[in-house]
């Protein structure tokens, strides 16, 4: 069985992910962690509960995403797994965070690459990937089919999507990564969002108004 905590980090309000099974593997998703406090609720919260984080997981590299990923890195001293598509905007943060008011050095760490059609494996479960671009070039979610539930990143929102207006963002494309990716999906799989709160499938498909 996996289970899911999340935490909302940074002035962004970003949902930072960890998922992990009974045996206490983990993998660390977004980490948004800004302040110290932040950091330090993450950091308590793994280890208390003694997990092993086995990779960093990046839905993009948006820098409300990222904004913890050097410290995660060197924390964990475990590879960060982003798409190739994405590399532009995460060699890009330091620049995004100098608009935003803030200092972000550029990230210094293993990269590995994932696409669609790669698993990723905690124990026995299988975490799939599907390419979702539109709000960033290289955005993925990441799907657990046994307890039904993907991490959408900020591709789908509780009755709203994600922005398209920043760099490379396109909105027929998310459109469209969403009814074919996402909408496939069983009804009842839980969504977890990169911002707000989680939702389901069948709601989506009901409610957004984005997705009529």
């Amino acid at each position: 069985m996996l289970h899911v905590k999340s935490f909302a980090f940074n002035p962004f309000s970003e949902n930072t992910y960890i998922i992990y099974n009974d045996e206490k593997e983990a993998f660390l998703i977004d980490p948004g962690n800004m302040p110290e406090a932040e950091t330090q609720t993450l950091h308590s919260f793994i280890k208390t509960n003694e997990l092993k984080v086995k990779n960093i997981l990046l839905t993009h590299a948006h820098i409300d995403h990222i904004i913890g990923l050097q410290w995660a890195y060197d924390t964990f001293e475990v590879p960060v797994m982003i798409h190739f598509d994405e590399m532009e905007i995460l060699d890009r943060a330091s620049f995004t965070a100098k608009n935003y008011g803030f200092f972000f050095p550029a990230f210094k760490g293993e990269l590995q690459h994932i696409k669609e059609g790669d698993k990723l494996h905690l124990g026995s479960e299988t975490i799939e990937i599907y390419d979702v671009p539109g709000h960033s070039p290289g955005s993925v979610a990441f799907y657990n089919q046994n307890n039904g539930f993907v991490i959408s990143g900020d591709a789908l929102f509780m009755m709203s999507i994600g922005r398209t207006d920043l760099y490379k963002g396109d909105d027929d494309q998310l459109i469209s990564s969403i009814k074919s990716k996402l909408l496939t999906l069983p009804e009842n799989t839980k969504v977890y969002c990169g911002h707000g709160e989680p939702t389901n499938i069948g709601f989506e498909k009901e409610h957004n108004p984005f997705l009529k």
